[in-house]
């Protein structure tokens, strides 16, 4: 039976990245050396070093003074780096789910917060609007896609603060007009690479003006002088990456995969809407995100959650659970999952509809 990768993440890669990670463990660049056993300072790893910045700046299409980098710990790392690095007297937050609510508090250690905006009272199923953000902020943090609750911030803000963002489940999605932010992070085990490397994009004239000493590990400028060899980088993620850069572009880059994703967000939303079992929980239908589309039963059906996803899982389809905060089911739509899966899902969502109609 073939299975069908809906996890959160880790979740699903392209077949090219996969298939062409699996030959460097066995055989790096012709080394006669697996990937795993080589120096991160030979020549053949430092030529993926640079070809994976080029490449992640050429398709982002990055502009001059920014810096890319790969760096440990996660997304959840940066809750404090950014802060760290960037926070001299206050920043603002805009708290739309669980990890923007991790970062806010971690950034509160560092000066003072201000939340702009909250949509927690009503469990996350909305992005704040109509919210001021202070001019006077050293910066506006957002979190542009909530993989837990479902709902992404499908724009580019405009900021009277330099903006950052956590784009841990949607870099690559979409086109992003970079030249808006001074600072985007996340990890990358959703649409780039296995965990273990942190992706990190940051305006150099953003660095150097905080008043604190910072730990050298700590520091941006640090990794940006080191080209992210500052400490041995996690090889084997990084490659993975390039081949994942390299497969997007293959398809056309960021247009052709934001015109996928909407397609498959589209699909499975409209049977959502469609079938009388279920209901979407993101109240606002303009908040739903492509990349995480979350749903329950609906009214008078609940006690078939635990049937329905029995009956999914003996279907093929793998990781819909909803995450244990929320309940009911979440299907990750990230950029490898091909229009098949989801059409398949659907199939099971008829199905079951018809079992109970």
């Amino acid at each position: 039976m073939k299975k069908y990768n809906f996890n959160a993440g880790p979740s699903i890669l392209s077949p090219e990245t996969v298939n062409n990670t699996i030959d460097a463990i066995k055989n790096f660049a012709g080394t006669g050396l697996g990937l795993m056993e080589v120096s991160h300072r030979s020549k053949e790893f430092q030529a993926v070093m640079d070809e994976t910045v080029t490449l992640f700046k050429e398709i982002l299409n990055i502009p001059e003074g920014y810096s890319v980098l790969f760096l440990g710990g996660g997304a959840s790392l940066q809750f404090c780096m950014a802060p760290y690095n960037l926070l001299e007297k206050k920043a603002a937050y805009l708290n739309t789910g669980t990890w923007a609510s991790k970062a806010l508090k971690e950034a509160k250690l560092f000066g003072e917060v201000v939340e702009v905006a909250s949509s927690k009272a009503d469990k996350f199923t909305y992005i704040p609007k109509n919210y001021t953000i202070p001019s006077d902020a050293d910066y506006f943090h957002i979190t542009t896609n909530n993989t837990i609750f479902g709902t992404e911030i499908h724009h580019d803000i405009d900021s009277p603060a330099p903006l950052v963002a956590d784009m841990s489940s949607d870099i690559f999605s979409r086109p992003v007009d970079v030249s808006k932010y001074g600072l985007i992070y996340g990890g990358a085990q959703k649409n780039l690479a296995p965990a273990g490397v942190t992706f990190v994009i940051v305006k150099d004239a953003m660095l150097g003006k905080v008043s604190r000493p910072i730990p050298t590990m700590l520091d941006y400028r640090t990794h940006i002088k080191e080209g992210s060899m500052f400490n041995t980088p996690p090889v084997v993620s990084i490659y993975a990456a390039l081949q994942t850069l390299k497969w997007l572009k293959s398809i056309g880059g960021l247009t052709e995969m934001s015109r996928r994703n909407k397609e498959k967000a589209d699909m499975l939303y409209a049977e959502i809407d469609r079938n009388k079992l279920f209901k979407g929980t993101v109240t606002a239908k303009e908040d739903r995100s492509l990349m995480n589309i979350c749903f329950v039963m609906d009214e008078g059906y609940g006690d078939l959650e635990a049937e329905f996803l029995q009956f999914a899982v003996s279907k093929g389809m793998v990781g819909i659970k909803g995450h244990r905060s929320v309940g009911g089911f979440r299907a990750s739509t990230y950029n490898a999952l091909p229009k098949e899966a989801v059409q398949a899902l659907i199939d099971v969502m008829r199905e079951f509809e018809k079992q109970h109609s």
